[in-house]
């Protein structure tokens, strides 16, 4: 549908049309739904030329880039749910105890949602969208999805993928800005899933309210996500990995590092290496660099560049940018207070904060983080295994590293997403089916041998005998 003939009316047709389809049933049997992900995934790779182009030209994503982040995981995420879904959606039977006599076992089945909504951002337009609506697919769901109008290139590819791919009354893509996201969030669906800033997610979940629909939100986080580098961490390897994940998409990723808090014994050290891994991995001018990608849109180029300038004094690499390609280097500030505003939000730009520490007072540090918005990640660069998994034991994040940063959201079979601020809900794999199914719990009954003690007249020999049961 284009932007501009969407109409809450002409939304509210396709939910209904959608529902209707959902009723058929066509969309249950797991046969019907693994020759859907088997189309998808043939789909994504006929058009992963044409995606790789429209990410060059929202983001400025490299080829690499492109496949890396956005459209390999996607096929590996279709075949890790083509693998698994049957085993996925078998019934759970359980006991069903004394109480239930004659009735000895009870099945859970998984049922899906209906008809959902998916509400995807701009940093990651093709796996944001396609994924998550792999994953209500996969749990047999209709999908109506509302992409993000700042990634245009990549919205316009996207809605020429599913028209293409699958059937409006099964998949669709409806285009626009925030008018068009309310007039969708007016309707009734059974599911929504949205993928952006908690401050959206506000105004998502009150709508969603009025429907009582349930939600689940795949978040950045209010303060951001923490890096810790302990004094006797591995710096070069901890600046490496850094300095990677900071280039990544321009620093526009959910899970990556708003700042990092490194123990004033080695940060003189640390920052060195720091900057040898930025001029290793892009060069000197990294905004003038192609394979660089850039910032979505002049708005959060002048946002990132007015930031930098508050900082000035202190920017002790980067602070330059080319406003005409919306590139901004990778800069790092340091020394920054913990509790100075830069740390206090969620930056989602090639901004660095180094916030200094004494390492002796690490778990002060660690009560600070814990006091703010849980963030979705958390990474500890240590050699002490035993302080860093009591930290990520203790500590309320989505997920996170030790000595590593990012590559745990590619593991198979576990879950993503945060807490609080950073989300609700979680998906990837088995737990994407799990997000877009209802656990339905059956009891089958008898004609025969059923126990009266449930029934009037009551006594104390019945009483008696219900104690014993429980026993």
């Amino acid at each position: 549908m284009d932007s501009g003939s969407v109409t809450e009316a002409a939304i509210r047709e396709i939910v209904d049309a959608q529902r209707r389809f959902f009723r058929t049933g066509t969309t249950l049997p797991i046969s019907w739904r693994i020759l859907q992900l088997k189309k998808l995934k043939k789909a994504v790779q006929a058009h992963e030329a044409e995606f790789e182009a429209a990410l060059a030209e929202d983001l400025g994503r490299s080829k690499v880039e492109a496949y890396l982040c956005d459209i390999g995981p996607i096929i590996t995420e279709v075949n890790e749910m083509i693998a698994g879904i049957r085993r996925w959606n078998r019934p759970e039977k359980h006991w069903s105890g004394l109480m239930c006599f004659p009735s000895l076992v009870t099945k859970v089945y998984k049922m899906p949602y209906g008809v959902t909504l998916v509400i995807s951002p701009f940093n990651f337009p093709i796996l944001l969208t396609i994924g998550v609506v792999a994953a209500a697919m996969c749990g047999g769901n209709t999908v109506v999805i509302k992409s993000s109008s700042k990634s245009s290139a990549c919205t316009a590819a996207l809605k020429r993928f599913f028209a293409e791919t699958f059937p409006p009354e099964y998949v669709t893509l409806i285009d626009g800005g925030h008018d068009v996201a309310d007039m969708c969030l007016a309707q009734r669906f059974d599911k929504i899933f949205y993928t952006g800033s908690p401050a959206v997610a506000k105004h998502v979940m009150a709508e969603a309210a009025k429907n009582l629909t349930p939600v689940a939100l795949e978040l950045g986080g209010e303060t951001g996500n923490w890096c810790v580098v302990r004094k006797d961490a591995d710096l070069k390897d901890a600046a490496r990995k850094i300095a990677f994940f900071k280039l990544m998409n321009a620093g526009q990723v959910c899970i990556n590092i708003n700042q990092v808090a490194v123990a004033e014994e080695v940060a003189d050290r640390f920052l060195e290496e720091l900057r040898s891994a930025f001029v290793s991995q892009i060069g000197e001018h990294p905004e003038l660099n192609p394979e660089y990608p850039k910032l979505i849109a002049a708005s959060a180029y002048d946002k990132c560049a007015r930031m930098a300038d508050e900082y000035r004094e202190r920017i002790v690499f980067g602070g330059v940018g080319d406003a005409g390609s919306h590139r901004y280097a990778p800069t790092v500030i340091y020394p920054v207070g913990i509790d100075e505003q830069i740390v206090r939000q969620e930056l989602f730009c090639p901004l660095l904060p180094i916030v200094p520490f004494k390492d002796a007072e690490v778990d002060a540090l660690m009560d600070v983080i814990a006091d703010r918005e849980h963030p979705l990640a958390l990474y500890l660069f240590t050699r002490d295994m035993k302080w860093a998994k009591r930290t990520m034991r203790t500590q309320q994040y989505g997920g996170g590293c030790i000595n590593e940063v990012c590559i745990h959201m590619m593991v198979k079979g576990v879950p993503f997403n945060g807490t609080g601020h950073s989300g609700m809900g979680a998906y990837h794999g088995e737990w994407g089916f799990r997000e877009f199914t209802h656990p339905q719990t059956v009891l089958k009954g008898h004609r025969h041998f059923n126990l009266s003690l449930r029934e009037h007249p009551y006594g104390e020999s019945k009483l008696k005998i219900l104690r014993l049961f429980e026993r």
